[in-house]
Order: structure tokens, then C-alpha cells, then sequence
């Protein structure tokens, strides 16, 4: 059996505490060949990053991959709009599911898959003020609980 190496690139930590996570779809993204290898390097952010449908296409908006150190005039505009290769039937469904209201893209991790550059992108719903408020009470609890039991 081949053992696939799947290495993380970028990880959205705020995207778990800001949304709640209905449904998560592993994506491919199309990338310029700069673009490619600053991501290799991890020079990849996803911070204030969605995604949105236009035409039957799946894009991903915000996503910052800072130039390649080594390119010239092909380096491209770190935050351009940005493919992501799904199959036919997840964007309708998830074009269905959109239209309803209240449900956003957004990515949770860019990591390397292989040799493939892969996003993990989230069907979710925006948190309210009192869930993100019962969030920090809950890992406050969790890691007094923790210390409490490593002292004694």
C-alpha cells in the first residue's frame, strides 16, 4: 500500500473559532508555477479569505501567497482570485446549499497532498457573540482542569 505524505502549508485557526463547520470539502486549487513554489515554502496566509461561486465556478477570494524570491515578471498579485477545482455535482450542491442565506465558504488549511496542493474549504455558519463567549469559558475550564491535575 503507498503512504500518501500530506504536509500542512497554511492553517486557519480563527475559521473553527469565528464559524460553526457544517460540512468540509477537500478542494484542488489552480496555481501559477510561482505561486507553486512560494507555497511550498509556506509563504501562504489565509486570513480574511473566503470563498464564493460566480458562473457555475467555484473562487477563492483574499488568499495571500507572497511572491516567489527568485521570480521575475511571472511572479503574479499575491491576492488575486483563485480557482478551486471541484467536481460538477459538489458545486451545485453547494451552490444549493449557499443560496438558502446565511452560509459562507471558508478555508480551513492549504497543505501539500503528494506532489498536489489541496484546500480544505468549509461550508459554515457565522458564530454568535455568546457561542465565541462560551468557547473561551470552555478551554478556560479545560485548562485549569488540566493544571490542577499536572500539580498534583
Amino acid at each position: 500500500m503507498i503512504e500518501i505524505l500530506v504536509k500542512d502549508i497554511a492553517v486557519n485557526r480563527k475559521a473553527r473559532f469565528d464559524f460553526h463547520i457544517l460540512d468540509v470539502y477537500e478542494t484542488g486549487i489552480a496555481l501559477k508555477g510561482t505561486e507553486v513554489k512560494s507555497a511550498r515554502e509556506g509563504l501562504v496566509t489565509l486570513k480574511d479569505s473566503f470563498g464564493k461561486v460566480d458562473n457555475g465556478e467555484v473562487f477563492l477570494y483574499n488568499m495571500h501567497i507572497s511572491p516567489y524570491s527568485h521570480g521575475s515578471y511571472a511572479n503574479a498579485d499575491p491576492t488575486r482570485k483563485r480557482k478551486l477545482l471541484l467536481h460538477k455535482n459538489e458545486i451545485e450542491r453547494l451552490t444549493g446549499k449557499l443560496s438558502i442565506g446565511g452560509l459562507v465558504l471558508v478555508p480551513l488549511k492549504v497543505y501539500l497532498k503528494g506532489n498536489l496542493i489541496k484546500v480544505e474549504l468549509a461550508l459554515a455558519k457565522s458564530k454568535k457573540n455568546f457561542d465565541k463567549r462560551e468557547a473561551i469559558k470552555k478551554r478556560e475550564v479545560e485548562r485549569d482542569l488540566k493544571s490542577t491535575l499536572k500539580g498534583q
